[in-house]
């Protein structure tokens, strides 16, 4: 069976991986893609692909049975409209969503099979599991702090991989994250609360990405890190990712059920 693919924002940092990572998979074939209105791109032959670039996301739907989304936040409900009244699954590795945004996406996965997740890396999504199964084992008076370092280009803060690495240690701890994390210190912050979840960001040069998960006890600490190669890691999660939902059922879906 050959999986019809679409690729929104084709000609971005990750559209453009997605479209090298499909050279080397079978039973993929990219039939059409898109960017945005206005975009200067728009009517030209994409690479070697000899797709012509357009901004008709429901003439992608149409002709696709997996959507692949790495673009922003504004455009996601379009996006999922489209998706939904062609009956397109839909692969979603946007960043930055807001609440929102989720309840577009629960929405959709009523029609439609909906993976998301903030990282589409196996090994990140392996890493998860590991920080949820370690902060169940710690109390917390080991203190839990998330680092993220990406390239100058990324423009939200934490990574939707760092939030995603917060929630797994939250769920190991059973609380909340958002009554937990910690996201910004600055000044005079008093000492660090037992049980908080802290966030630090580095962004600079060309880092795919880059997270580590710290556990600092008296006198010990345990780090858990994943680093990035390029962004081709990112690209390989997601068309496996889009190979695995052609065959699901209408619903939300994470890596984590993909990998299972």
């Amino acid at each position: 069976m050959t999986i019809r693919l679409g690729i929104t924002g084709a000609t971005g940092r990750m559209g453009q991986a997605l479209i090298e990572a499909i050279t080397v998979l079978k039973n993929v074939e990219l039939v059409a893609a898109t960017e945005h209105s206005g975009h200067p791109a728009l009517g030209d032959r994409l690479g070697k692909t000899g797709i012509i670039l357009d901004d008709d996301i429901d003439a992608l739907c149409a002709a696709t049975d997996v959507m692949i989304d790495f673009t922003t936040p504004v455009a996601l409900k379009r996006h999922l409209d489209a998706a939904v009244a062609h009956r397109t699954a839909v692969v979603i590795g946007t960043t930055g969503l807001e609440p929102h945004h989720m309840a577009y996406i629960d929405e959709a996965a009523e029609a439609i099979a909906v993976l998301h997740s903030a990282n589409m890396s196996l090994g990140v999504n392996i890493l998860a599991a590991l920080v949820q199964q370690t902060a169940a084992r710690l109390a917390d008076d080991w203190d839990i702090e998330i680092l993220d370092m990406h390239h100058r280009h990324k423009v939200d803060a934490p990574s939707g991989t760092a939030l995603l690495l917060g929630r797994a240690a939250a769920e190991g701890r059973g609380v909340s994250l958002a009554e937990r994390a910690v996201r910004q210190r600055d000044g005079i912050t008093g000492a660090r609360k037992a049980g908080d979840i802290g966030f630090a960001t580095l962004r600079g040069g060309s880092v795919a990405g880059d997270h580590t998960v710290v556990f600092a006890g008296e006198q010990e600490r345990i780090e858990l890190t994943h680093r990035a190669e390029s962004r081709a890691v990112f690209a390989h999660g997601a068309l496996h990712a889009a190979l695995w939902l052609a065959t699901q059922k209408p619903g939300r879906y994470a890596m984590a059920d993909m990998v299972a």
